[in-house]
């Protein structure tokens, strides 16, 4: 069978793989990068309508200074975004499957909002929002990321971040086939793979159900 490569840090990697696994896939874990905390200050949250939210590591990192902007509704990037945030006690104004853009396009457009990010982020293109962004996490580099035999797989990339990352990584790519989340992400893959394909929407269950398609058709489109 197929392997499926999942490059994402911890704990989405754990998730990615148990979802694989229930679609029949063979997956591996390698984690390219860790994500950390950064020190970070909570501004006044009554100047802010609203948070947005892009990743549940920003609730996983965010510490205590969430707490002083809790009376805020959330406005998440996914369900997975968004249970995370409800969890930690957060009303959920909205919530997103097709990306951040998607996302700012179907809420209202005047609101101000507080975005709780990483320092390495894919920003939003032309927000009609008035958005304030604090990086309150970090995906540092696993420096010799354990790489086993990768020959005849398919690479699931979640960020142009990790597809230049498993650039660097691998110099015999032509046996190998990307499934990325987004077109960014596959266009900062590079040359020389077996195929590049990019999933109908950018969240995990599209990008699982390219993987799923690839395995089952062992030539490239």
């Amino acid at each position: 069978m197929t392997r499926v490569l999942v490059l994402r840090p911890e704990p989405g990697a754990s998730a990615t793989v148990t979802a694989a696994r229930e679609l029949g896939l063979e997956p591996v874990a390698i984690p390219l990068f860790e994500v950390k905390p950064v020190s970070w200050q909570a501004p006044d949250a009554s100047v802010f309508d609203g948070l947005l939210l892009t990743s549940a590591n920003a609730i996983r990192h965010g510490g205590e200074q969430l707490g002083e902007l809790r009376g805020l509704k959330a406005y998440a990037v996914g369900n997975a975004t968004a249970e995370a945030a409800r969890d930690a006690g957060f009303d959920i104004a909205a919530t997103g499957d097709a990306g951040v853009d998607s996302l700012l396009g179907s809420i209202e457009p005047d609101l101000k909002l507080l975005h709780l990010c990483g320092v390495d982020r894919q920003k939003a293109q032309e927000p009609r929002q008035d958005i304030t962004s604090i990086e309150i996490y970090q995906s540092r580099e696993v420096i010799s990321p354990d790489l086993p035999d990768i020959e005849g797989s398919v690479a699931l990339i979640h960020s142009p971040r990790a597809s230049r990352r498993l650039a660097d990584l691998v110099e015999q790519r032509g046996s190998i086939r990307i499934a990325a989340i987004s077109r960014s992400a596959a266009d900062a893959a590079g040359k020389g793979w077996m195929s590049i394909d990019v999933a109908e929407q950018p969240n995990d269950d599209a990008l699982l159900a390219l993987a799923a398609r690839l395995c089952n058709n062992p030539q490239p489109k």
